[in-house]
């Protein structure tokens, strides 16, 4: 069974939305390692239609190892959007995402790889859809805007903490459970 992992900058406050607005001065080689690290070891990514813009809009014309893993991943994008999707190894993904999901959990392959996307996110924990959950925690409260968790309960384990000189931590959770 696959594992999705979803990878989201968050505020102190819970915030996950806009981290171009507040992100910058937290961010360091080391966590863009750790990204490299999560996409070498996924072999597709599932992206949001306004995250596949943004990516698509950057990575086709960097430079760069992140670039490289960034470019060749498979990438499965959830839109309804009518015009082709121009980015290499990009497929469109429409209809009933959470089946598709519980499909492409049960064959064989790496992990699935989910970067941004947060209303995606958002539906994928309501599902009980994300294995585990890697935070970039930034110290720093915005005070409003889009939060992770909205009302279904789910429980996590706390399986790693990479904290970085900026003041950032890195969180990862695991899903232990989810009410019946």
């Amino acid at each position: 069974m696959r594992k999705t992992t979803a990878e989201l900058f968050s505020t102190l406050d819970g915030i996950v939305s806009g981290p171009q607005h507040w992100h910058g001065p937290y961010s360091t080689e080391e966590a863009g390692r750790q990204t490299e690290d999560s996409l070498a070891n996924s072999d597709l990514m599932l992206l949001g239609g306004n995250t596949y813009d943004e990516h698509a809009g950057y990575w086709p014309t960097a430079d760069g190892r992140m670039a490289e893993l960034m470019n060749g991943i498979a990438k499965l994008v959830v839109t309804s959007r009518a015009e082709p999707l121009e980015w290499s190894n990009s497929t469109q993904l429409s209809g009933d995402v959470e089946t598709s999901i519980r499909e492409l959990k049960e064959q064989d392959g790496g992990d699935i790889l989910i970067t941004g996307s947060v209303a995606l996110v958002k539906s994928l924990l309501a599902a009980a859809l994300v294995d585990e959950l890697r935070l970039i925690v930034d110290p720093v409260v915005v005070g409003e805007g889009t939060r992770l968790f909205g009302e279904t309960p789910s429980a996590w384990s706390l399986v790693a903490t990479r904290p970085h000189p900026t003041g950032a931590v890195t969180l990862t959770y695991a899903l232990t459970s989810t009410p019946a």
